[in-house]
């Protein structure tokens, strides 16, 4: 599962928490990346949703948007896993454009066929600066066909990556995974920034607004394996009137053998 949780933004963002934590706990993914991500107070969001959940939780920053100077609060993204993390990274991305680095990250989770790799991002969302655009999603995908990351279990690349598929920002990515929405017979008109949401940023434009816009991709971790997607959906509805995000979220059921 993929999902942009919204940071502290929006009116009453408290209010939204528990509608995070209760659509996680009903659909209970085995992993989640996670974007707009907060962190302070010698904690993160991602670590009490983990603690709330039974998972296990690693956070990495600085991110996209940069964080409003909000008593000291941070924004990163993070992964939320079922499993022991082995291990992760927190690579920087190309970014001219911007006066922070951003960074994507890299996590290794114990899974039972053996270590399961995962890269987690947030590209930029400045369509002005679409150079930087493209760059980082030839860096992810760089990061995802890595082969030390070769193994029993797929390579997963989650997040929110700010372009729809078919936008020259991932057509790096596309040349070398797959997309778990359409191997998945996903609804080709689907929607993960909906513009009919009360805080829409409908400044994004036509490229980011009413698209597909969060995205799971994975590939083999070796020639003989054979992944199959077995069904996905979108989630993220409001509870009792609330909307959790403003980001719908991806999920996606793989099943691998080989």
């Amino acid at each position: 599962m993929t999902w942009n949780l919204w940071w502290r933004f929006g009116p009453r963002w408290d209010d939204r928490q528990p509608g995070i934590l209760a659509t996680l706990d009903r659909l209970r993914p085995d992993l989640v990346a996670l974007q707009e991500v907060w962190a302070g107070d010698g904690t993160s969001q991602a670590h009490q949703l983990a603690e709330e959940l039974g998972m296990h939780a690693v956070f990495a920053s600085p991110s996209y948007p940069p964080a409003p100077d909000q008593a000291g609060f941070d924004l990163g993204i993070a992964v939320l896993s079922r499993w022991p993390i082995l291990d992760h990274e927190a690579p920087v991305m190309p970014a001219r454009h911007r006066s922070w680095d951003p960074v994507a990250l890299t996590v290794r989770v114990e899974h039972p066929a053996g270590p399961l790799p995962i890269v987690a991002a947030c590209l930029d969302y400045g369509v002005p600066y679409t150079d930087d655009r493209i760059a980082q999603g030839d860096f992810i995908a760089g990061l995802a066909t890595d082969p030390r990351f070769d193994g029993p279990c797929p390579v997963l690349l989650m997040g929110d990556l700010n372009a729809a598929v078919d936008s020259p920002v991932l057509r790096g990515v596309g040349d070398v995974l797959t997309d778990a929405w359409i191997a998945g017979g996903g609804a080709p008109d689907a929607i993960t920034l909906p513009s009919t949401h009360p805080s829409a940023p409908l400044e994004a434009g036509p490229q980011m607004v009413d698209q597909r816009i969060d995205h799971i991709f994975f590939r083999p971790g070796r020639e003989d394996q054979h992944v199959l997607v077995e069904g996905v959906q979108i989630a993220g509805d409001p509870i009792g009137g609330i909307h959790p995000s403003d980001h719908r979220a991806v999920v996606a059921d793989l099943r691998w053998r080989g």
